[in-house]
Order: C-alpha cells, then structure tokens, then sequence
C-alpha cells in the first residue's frame, strides 16, 4: 500500500504555490494516501489484453458532412454591423502598435 508522507505533501504543496497548515498538511496526507491506495488497485486488475480506451461505448460521430453552402452576401451582413470599413467588420483596436 503507498504511503504519502507529510513533507511529500508540504514539497507538493509547495510546487503547486499553496501555502497549507500544518493540520492541512496531516489531513491531505492521508487523503492522498487512500488516492494513492485505490489508483494501486486499478493497476493491479488492469489485464494486457484489454486495450486502452477512453469511452466505456464505442462512438460514433453524430454531425453532418461539413458540405459547402450558400451563405449570407457580405454586403447585406456587413449593412447590419455597427460600423464596416472594406469589406469588413470594424472593432476597437485592442493591441498597440508593437503587436
């Protein structure tokens, strides 16, 4: 069974920048533990002749061909825009000049 120790937590909790208590540090100690305990399980009934998968079912794709079609002209979608300037939307410049 793997054993997680308090100051293995208190480096963890240092690298992920988390300033934990003492009693914090006692208290995930053990949670990680029983972590640790029940992904050792999984790998231990995990057989060779099972392959990876990420689903449980198999999917399948629910979408529709990507087909060309017709849209919108540009000038009617550009005449609905609050302001167009050649050919296109215009927005508020968001990045100086160095962008």
């Amino acid at each position: 069974m793997p054993s997680i120790s308090r100051e293995e937590v208190a480096h963890l909790a240092r690298l992920a920048r988390l300033d934990l208590a003492p009693d914090e540090l006692d208290h995930l100690a053990g949670q990680l533990d029983q972590i640790l305990g029940a992904v050792a399980q999984v790998t231990e009934v995990a057989a060779d002749d099972i392959p990876p998968t990420s689903h449980a079912l198999p999917l399948t794709n629910v979408y529709r061909d990507d087909e060309p079609r017709p849209c919108l002209p540009a000038e009617s979608v550009l005449a609905a825009a609050p302001a167009a300037e050649d050919g296109r939307f215009r927005v508020p410049q968001i990045l100086g000049e160095e962008a």
